[in-house]
């Protein structure tokens, strides 16, 4: 029996050390969130048993939960690279799957056609505003800025406020609102399915997405010009490795120890 406790125990620890692997792999990911894992003990016993007779048969992993703290804050200086100083997630849509997609990773840019997209070419959605950049909807649509304008002129830039308004400037120095950046919130958000990129699925563990402006209600500002990092600590991160080192060290020993004992009880003569 020590031998299969004491492989769980391994198995739990080659885990916890992978898990701290790719929080250290991703510590300079855009918008990554870090994980941690939570283990459970096993026991062998019935409502029948005695109490005080009943044995532990090791751990197993109860959950690998995710942490969506803030991570630290860098400046770049474009005015599409956008950070969420607070709750929400960003919102993109595939064009080819239609599949929506949650996001802390502030890093878009424009395409030819004026959509706003990620680096996969997903598009950014934004809440639908009147001529006076009142929102009008908290369905989201895809943030697309016109090449040219009614007038005529030619398409310059896109500006993001602090409340999510995208503001697109023309070369006659008109401007034109095309938008507010949707922002996402979750009950659950530790429940969302990470789906790589730094992107994440709604789930039924996380309950589908609540939709409003930045800086109302829980959401947080739009911070233009800046992304926001990935909130992993590496000398918590190492701390933590070390001691999963140990616990797999400590675990490997007991079974080695188990081998001994089983070895010297074969051996023994009359």
């Amino acid at each position: 029996m020590s031998f299969y406790t004491s492989l769980n125990g391994l198995k739990n620890a080659q885990t916890e050390l992978s898990v701290i692997a790719n929080n250290l792999a991703n510590a300079e990911t855009t918008g990554f969130k870090k994980s941690r894992i939570n283990f459970s003990d096993l026991v062998s016993g019935s409502a029948a048993s005695n109490p005080k007779l009943i044995k532990g048969l090791g751990s197993t992993v109860l959950s690998i939960d995710q942490n969506f703290s803030l991570g630290p804050v860098q400046q770049t200086g474009s005015s599409l690279d956008l950070a969420i100083n607070g709750d929400g997630f960003f919102t993109t849509v595939n064009t080819l799957s239609g599949k929506t997609f949650y996001t802390r990773n502030g890093n878009f840019s424009m395409d030819g056609s004026g959509f706003v997209t990620d680096n996969g070419g997903d598009r950014l959605q934004v809440l639908p505003v009147d001529a006076a950049g009142n929102v009008t909807s908290t369905t989201p649509i895809n943030a697309q800025a016109p090449l040219v304008n009614a007038a005529g002129s030619d398409f310059l830039a896109v500006n993001v406020k602090a409340d999510g308004s995208m503001i697109a400037s023309y070369a006659d120095g008109s401007t034109q609102s095309i938008g507010v950046v949707a922002l996402a919130s979750f009950v659950a958000p530790s429940g969302l399915l990470q789906t790589g990129g730094q992107n994440w699925q709604a789930t039924g563990i996380s309950g589908s997405a609540t939709y409003n402006q930045p800086g109302t209600s829980r959401f947080g500002t739009i911070l233009s010009g800046s992304l926001e990092q990935s909130n992993v600590d590496i000398a918590e991160e190492m701390v933590g490795l070390i001691t999963a080192q140990r616990y797999f060290q400590a675990n490997a020993k007991a079974i080695d120890t188990a081998t001994q004992l089983s070895q010297t009880i074969i051996n023994l003569r009359t």
